[in-house]
């Protein structure tokens, strides 16, 4: 076994591996930007050292970088975890060289599955069923076009390096297919320096089921079952099960006598993933899948996998690259329950899940009851530079409604404030009545969306808290002093409190009246609430809203106020006393939605626009944001040019104002 590895990697997955070989008695060598100097990978490792700026292109891509920490640090091996450098063969090549052991497959293996199209040709060859398409060399917009037609609408673009749903676009109608292949192409360079796509026949009942493989140096190979992973948004996974609702022991041999086959056919050692495209529309049958793509690498959702297997994956990895056989032979693993995994971002799921940042107030997540996966602690900032994610919820049961419900437990249990999050959006998944009975495609999201992010208007008991809150009437007796008890407490009762504070941009004014004791009267135009404050703690406050008892959690700063309510989380700004200004924007301007770059841009001074039309393109996260005309007019001013950075709320695109 290594004595020490290095992890060319950050966040979640960074600290997910320390405690693994850490608890094998390897010791970690930890590497990081300049935004991650304070991480808590870089916490928890036993030394480390800095890459470069926060740009990955200039730290955690920077091979060169890596390899002086590798002298540095006299690391025997390179853990990649995924994304970054994960399925570089260059990378590989380069650990080679220098007589470091790559904690994964070889180069060769790697450039075999690291391109979709000669990928497939290869599984074609070794006999595993691929999704009809076109998977050639020729990229010319006509061509593909002509090849697309012949294929026959709806059909998926794809670029043909990486993966995670980057530089994917379904296409119904031919008119929009030169347009998708131009945004599919521009993405698929931008987030893995290749632009050249493969064309398939899009599935319109498709389940997205993949296998875990495993393959060791002596010529083993094993899968460790399914993972269901149709759940998703914009080809990117929500949340994750194992096993598969419906599946079969007739399907899950097919599919993992497939798997294994394609693992073997590239002498494949290591973890790594099979992923199967499912023709659901007659349900699970073993003439019904069709091979996608491998991806060399652990994968995100592997917990779900370690739930019903017992089995350590990253232990899995350390002892195969060190040079051991597979821990288990394929009679020796088995299912035991269910397992769920969700992935809690920090994303504004009603503006289009676009990316947050922030710094997280307050993170307290349900340790005792759930797996948590997670980079991040209270404190620490969501940053624009990398994935937003804040931890992975993992929970395991008997059975499938079992760990659904525990899922459901643990996101009501989730306590996040200092920025917006998926968590309400995975609650709402998890109460979803076809995903609850199992049928699951990957198009459930798209088709539900508008009822999955409707936003809930504050409950009469979260105004109640925040208003308590915020006029200081619910706060934590410091002493056993009866006197000390008394928050809020006046010589008569009938004095009128006011408090202002802001939801969503919604300026909400109240009234609250102090009664005998710890009963309030709190009103507004529309509502009158009596009010019995029951007790209250730093966190906690419990109160009785006209008869009706509650326990929230809550956190408070100076800025705002976060209320949870068990299954949701609202948050009131404080209103501070502001100067009123002019100029504020209208229709007339195009804002950043969010921090990125700026990717297209369509609009010159001068410019005859029509509402609607695709004027610029940000790029936030690896994912493209196409912002439109508000209206029609003339573009008076653009603010920025190609590859600028831009500011979440910057002005970038000025129409001329409207005639009066």
């Amino acid at each position: 076994m290594f004595k020490k590895i290095l992890i060319a990697n950050r966040g979640e997955i960074a600290c997910r591996i320390m405690r693994t070989a850490q608890s094998m008695g390897v010791k970690c060598v930890a590497v990081y930007s300049d935004a991650d100097a304070n991480a808590q990978h870089v916490k928890m490792a036993d030394e480390a050292y800095r890459l470069g700026p926060a740009p990955v292109a200039e730290s955690y891509l920077r091979v060169d970088k890596i390899l002086e920490a590798i002298k540095l640090s006299g690391a025997e091996a390179v853990h990649p975890g995924y994304g970054f450098l994960s399925e570089n063969p260059d990378f590989v090549d380069a650990l080679d060289e220098v007589g470091v052991r790559f904690i994964g497959p070889s180069a060769d293996a790697i450039r075999a599955m690291g391109l979709k199209d000669a990928a497939k040709a290869l599984m074609e060859k070794a006999n595993v069923p691929v999704v009809p398409g076109y998977h050639g060399n020729e990229q010319d917009p006509d061509f593909l076009a002509i090849e697309a037609d012949k294929i026959g609408y709806p059909v998926l673009i794809k670029a043909r390096a990486g993966g995670g749903g980057k530089g994917m676009r379904r296409v119904d109608d031919p008119a929009e297919f030169k347009s998708s292949l131009e945004s599919a192409s521009r993405e698929g360079q931008s987030s893995f320096g290749d632009g050249r796509v493969l064309i398939e026949k899009y599935i319109t009942t498709p389940r997205h089921i993949e296998i875990q493989v495993f393959g060791d140096d002596h010529g083993n190979a094993v899968h460790l079952f399914e993972r269901d992973c149709s759940l998703q948004r914009r080809h990117q996974k929500v949340i994750e099960e194992a096993p598969a609702p419906g599946m079969t022991q007739e399907m899950r041999k097919a599919m993992g006598d497939a798997a294994v086959t394609a693992a073997k056919a590239i002498n494949y050692s290591g973890a790594g993933t099979i992923e199967f495209i499912v023709d659901a529309a007659n349900g699970l049958n073993p003439n019904g899948f069709y091979f996608m793509e491998m991806n060399t690498r652990l994968q995100v959702e592997h917990p779900v996998t370690e739930m019903i297997t017992g089995q350590d994956l990253v232990a899995w990895q350390l002892r195969v690259a060190s040079g051991e056989t597979l821990p288990k032979t394929q009679d020796e693993l088995s299912i035991s329950g269910w397992a769920f995994e969700a992935r809690l971002y920090a994303e504004d799921v009603p503006k289009c899940f676009l990316p947050a940042t922030g710094t997280l107030a307050h993170l307290n997540l349900p340790a005792s009851s759930a797996r948590i996966d997670s980079g991040v602690v209270t404190g620490d900032v969501i940053s624009p530079f990398y994935d937003p994610m804040i931890a992975k919820i993992t929970v395991h049961g008997e059975n499938r409604k079992e760990a659904l419900n525990g899922l459901a437990s643990a996101l009501g249990k989730s306590e996040i404030a200092g920025s917006v999050t998926n968590r309400a959006f995975l609650a709402a998944l998890c109460a979803h009545e076809v995903f609850s009975n199992g049928e699951v495609d990957t198009g459930l999201i798209e088709r539900d969306l508008d009822a999955l992010i409707v936003a809930p208007r504050p409950t009469e008991a979260a105004i109640s808290a925040a208003a308590l809150i915020g006029l200081g009437l619910a706060r934590t007796p410091v002493s056993a002093d009866p006197w000390d008890q008394l928050a809020g407490w006046r010589t008569w009762s009938g004095e009128t409190d006011s408090i202002e504070l802001d939801h969503e941009g919604e300026r909400l004014s109240y009234d609250v009246v102090l009664g005998n004791g710890k009963h309030f009267n709190i009103s507004d135009d529309d509502s009158d609430l009596d009010v019995e404050l029951l007790g209250a703690s730093a966190s906690s406050i419990s109160l009785a809203v006209n008869g009706q008892r509650h326990q929230l959690g809550f956190f408070a700063n100076q800025d705002f106020i976060s209320i949870f309510t068990g299954t949701d989380t609202f948050t009131f700004d404080r209103v501070k006393l502001e100067l009123a200004g002019e100029g504020a924007l209208s229709g007339d301007a195009i804002l950043s939605p969010m921090p990125g770059s700026v990717v297209a841009l369509n609009a010159n001074v001068g410019d005859q626009v029509s509402q609607g039309d695709k004027l610029i393109v940000v790029e936030a996260m690896k994912m493209e944001h196409a912002l439109l005309a508000p209206r029609d007019g003339v573009i008076e001013a653009v603010l920025v040019s190609l590859g600028d950075q831009v500011e979440d709320g910057g002005l970038l695109i000025q129409l001329e104002p409207e005639d009066e």
